[in-house]
């Protein structure tokens, strides 16, 4: 660990969403794993998640050291409803004002700055792994000289598009927003629409924050990726070249969640018995199942909601559907007698489910995904191809990676960024993506490629992989 004995501190700070808390809590688990000492920042509510987690892992691990530090977040005095401490408070509100208060969300987290310099001038952790939309930790870091790393919690794929992106704009320059266009540069000859980029005009309140990330972000000691060499090896090239000073990849992140527990209990408390969950799997054929889940924060209509039931219950094949309702909520979404009609061969988790322990199973044979970067990764991870769906954000990105570059997924057809207008998939899209997903000629090669990938996925964190040894020099730099 470089010529310095003393054990590696380093200090992990989140974004209050769960997209962006579960990965940071598997990487200070990895970290902690390799001998660090891992300290992790965040608020009362979201440390009582995490606390449960860290709880389990070190039951487990009874050595390492991980811990918990705290902050204050008064969000009433900062404008935002009680007890509103995470992200995701606020994608379950259908407000039509909902824009504005996800950016008022984001400009209150400077409210940490004072207790973040208060903690590195106490503690004095060796490095900060601080989150994207954090830009002032950059600069609360370098009063105390103290290495200030940015985890997106994307991949070396979608960062790279989205630099060649705002460095070329080819967006200004067709005719029409759904002219598709290559993006200059980026290696692979990905094409694209405008209505496809995720992009915040500079003009904005939402753009001026944007750029604040960017700026502090190229001011940092450099930043830490969610992926491994193999997945995206001209993209990781690219990046370490061109993009960004400096990159290590250590993922993928959940693969370090390795029993049983762990699995069931990443992220929230699962809606669904998971011994249930197991054993009505265990009852499947292999590759028999497919797993349809759009992540913490995509919220669609009922009316797409039933074009998605009308489409699984269609397609003849075994599902577990996982819908963001609560039980008890107005059932206008469900198609009536769908689940009495499909009873056996589906099951509806309405709320959070198991999901890495559902991708595992050996009789998941597909993921219906968002492509949010974790579930893609999650995806990957377990080696089961994929139909994308992507909603909003870099997800647009992402889909791009699966269905062109590892083709092991093929597209649902979704055209556009979810801005207030829906983008409408029919529930005959739905079968017909379910389908050639799971079955045919095609779908056994696209099926072995993603089983390869995920064994590459595996090996990567294991001694002497890509992921292992990148993970080796980022410890031995930041210890000495």
């Amino acid at each position: 660990m470089g010529s310095n004995p003393q054990r590696l501190h380093v200090m992990f700070f989140p974004f209050m969403a769960h997209g962006h808390m579960i990965p940071t809590l598997d990487m200070a688990k990895r970290f902690s794993s390799r001998g660090a000492k891992s300290t992790i920042l965040t608020t009362p509510l979201n440390s009582k998640i995490l606390q449960k987690h860290i709880d389990t892992f070190k039951n487990l691990n009874p050595s390492l050291e991980i811990e918990i530090q705290v902050l204050d977040f008064p969000c009433v005095q900062l404008g935002l409803p009680e007890g509103c401490e995470n992200a995701d408070f606020l994608t379950s509100n259908n407000n039509a004002d909902r824009e504005d208060m996800i950016l008022k969300f984001f400009l209150s987290t400077r409210y940490f700055k004072d207790q973040l310099e208060k903690l590195l001038e106490t503690m004095q952790p060796d490095c900060l792994i601080a989150d994207m939309f954090f830009p002032w930790a950059t600069q609360a870091a370098e009063k105390f000289n103290v290495p200030r790393l940015v985890f997106h919690g994307f991949g070396y794929f979608p960062l790279c598009f989205a630099y060649c992106i705002k460095l070329h704009k080819p967006q200004k320059r067709v005719a029409s927003s759904c002219e598709p266009f290559v993006i200059p540069d980026l290696p692979g000859n990905i094409v694209m629409t405008r209505e496809q980029i995720s992009d915040s005009d500079e003009g904005t309140e939402m753009g001026k924050f944007m750029l604040e990330v960017k700026e502090s972000e190229a001011k940092s000691s450099g930043v830490v990726v969610n992926s491994f060499y193999e997945l995206e090896p001209d993209y990781a090239d690219f990046y370490k070249s061109v993009v960004a000073k400096r990159a290590w990849h250590i993922g993928p992140l959940s693969v370090v969640n390795r029993g049983l527990g762990e699995k069931a209990e990443r992220g929230k408390k699962a809606s669904v018995d998971e011994v249930e969950c197991i054993k009505w799997l265990d009852s499947k054929e292999p590759n028999s199942v497919v797993y349809i889940s759009f992540g913490s924060v995509a919220n669609f209509k009922n009316e797409q909601l039933i074009e998605i039931a009308a489409g699984l219950e269609a397609s003849g094949k075994n599902f577990i559907w996982v819908v963001r309702k609560n039980k008890g909520d107005n059932e206008e979404w469900l198609p009536e007698g769908m689940e009495e009609r499909t009873k056996g061969r589906g099951m509806i988790i309405r709320g959070w489910a198991p999901q890495v322990l559902i991708l595992d199973h050996q009789a998941t044979g597909g993921f219906v995904t968002h492509c949010g970067w974790n579930s893609l990764l999650e995806g990957v991870a377990a080696g089961v191809p994929m139909v994308t769906w992507p909603v909003g954000a870099e997800q647009f990105y992402n889909e791009k990676l699966v269905t062109q570059v590892l083709r092991t997924g093929v597209t649902v057809g979704a055209k556009r960024q979810v801005k207030g207008l829906e983008d409408y998939i029919s529930r005959e899209k739905v079968v017909e993506a379910v389908r050639e997903m799971l079955d045919g000629e095609e779908a056994e090669d696209r099926r072995r490629r993603a089983k390869k990938l995920g064994e590459k996925a595996n090996a990567a964190v294991e001694e002497g992989g890509s992921s292992f040894d990148d993970l080796n020099i980022f410890i031995e730099e930041f210890s000495s």
